[in-house]
């Protein structure tokens, strides 16, 4: 989530070129054959926010590698569903060891795949909302979805999912495309389980006031604060970056009576790494403290496992969903293509 001139938050999840995979590339050219072969190698997919120059990719890294003795190189992709695309892609022949920014809507189709392994780790002190029991994904951060608007436009927000969907006129709204994007999919998710069967007819009357669906969240967000649109789907926590960063305290995200969609966002091995047991011992520094610290304010979500009281401050001040929805992964892995065709045929995309 990055503006050419100032970081905001997730935005650098989606650039192309990162610049921590720059300083990789320049770093293994400067140590030269010898140094490569000195220490092994953990590769890691991600979403390209995750080791920008604003996210916590850098600070993660230079941790890691002071414990394993190792070089942490990120790979990254847009989104998580495209992580997915391309892992399903390459088969055996990936090059990763670990794939990092999946979510639990993702889980079932993953797993399905074939490609990952059991992680082998018994998690503790874990803050999630849920019981976890996945053999094969440890989450490392969670939040809930919602739509953001800046009060000195929007002065009046809608203060239901129904007023959102129902209400004539406005406000405007960008969202994300729920076959490449994880927020596109929780809000389709979301839409789902408030309105069943009857979620065609919500799409259709969002559709007006939809400016435009974006392939990931950080173009989305990038036109928001361009002032393209009145609100933007993003999380509950987006708040926290503008307060924390930019002494902003006009954003805002709006909460809903009806409950909002939670999301999880998972890390797993892969059957093909050249290095499991150094991709077993980044699973479990995932979730300790010197990674789970760095969340916060890097990634602007709620770690997986560090206590509410660790929080920066800005974080206890946002308001919170009374109610949340998390589907079973099974079952998105089951309807996600028809629940698609749905909002595709609803929404003439």
């Amino acid at each position: 989530m990055t503006q050419p001139d100032s970081p905001r938050p997730h935005y650098a999840r989606r650039s192309v070129v990162t610049a921590v995979t720059a300083a990789l590339a320049l770093g293994a050219l400067a140590a030269g054959p010898a140094a490569a072969q000195d220490k092994p190698v953990l590769t890691v997919y991600t979403y390209d926010g995750f080791p920008s120059k604003y996210g916590p990719g850098g600070t993660i890294k230079e941790r890691f590698e002071a414990e394993c003795g190792c070089t942490l190189e990120w790979v990254t992709a847009d989104d998580g569903g495209t992580l997915l695309a391309r892992l399903k892609l390459e088969g055996d022949a990936t090059q990763a060891d670990v794939v990092l920014g999946l979510d639990t809507n993702l889980m079932g189709e993953a797993e399905a795949s074939g490609l990952f392994a059991a992680h082998g780790i018994t998690p503790t002190g874990l803050t999630i909302p849920v019981e976890w029991t996945s053999e094969t994904f440890l989450p490392f951060d969670w939040g809930w979805f919602a739509f953001v608007y800046n009060d000195k436009k929007l002065t009046n927000p809608p203060k239901s999912l129904a007023e959102l969907v129902d209400g004539e006129g406005g406000p405007t709204l960008l969202i994300q495309d729920p076959r490449t994007s994880t927020p596109g999919l929780g809000l389709l998710l979301w839409l789902q389980e408030v309105y069943g069967d009857k979620s065609g007819e919500a799409w259709a009357k969002l559709k007006p006031k939809i400016v435009t669906v974006t392939k990931g969240w950080s173009e989305a967000y990038g036109m928001f604060i361009e002032g393209e649109a009145d609100m933007v789907l993003s999380y509950q926590s987006s708040p926290a970056y503008h307060v924390i960063a930019e002494s902003q305290e006009g954003f805002h995200a709006a909460i809903f009576p009806e409950g909002h969609y939670v999301q999880i966002e998972v890390a797993g091995i892969t059957k093909a790494s050249d290095n499991p047991e150094l991709a077993k011992k980044f699973m479990a520094f995932m979730i300790s403290d010197g990674f789970q610290s760095a969340i916060p304010t890097g990634n602007w979500m709620y770690p997986a496992a560090l206590p509410e009281s660790e929080l920066p401050p800005a974080f206890a001040a946002l308001p919170k969903p009374a109610k949340s929805f998390l589907l079973d992964p099974k079952v998105v892995q089951e309807n996600r293509r028809a629940w698609i065709d749905a909002w595709l045929a609803a929404y003439g995309g």
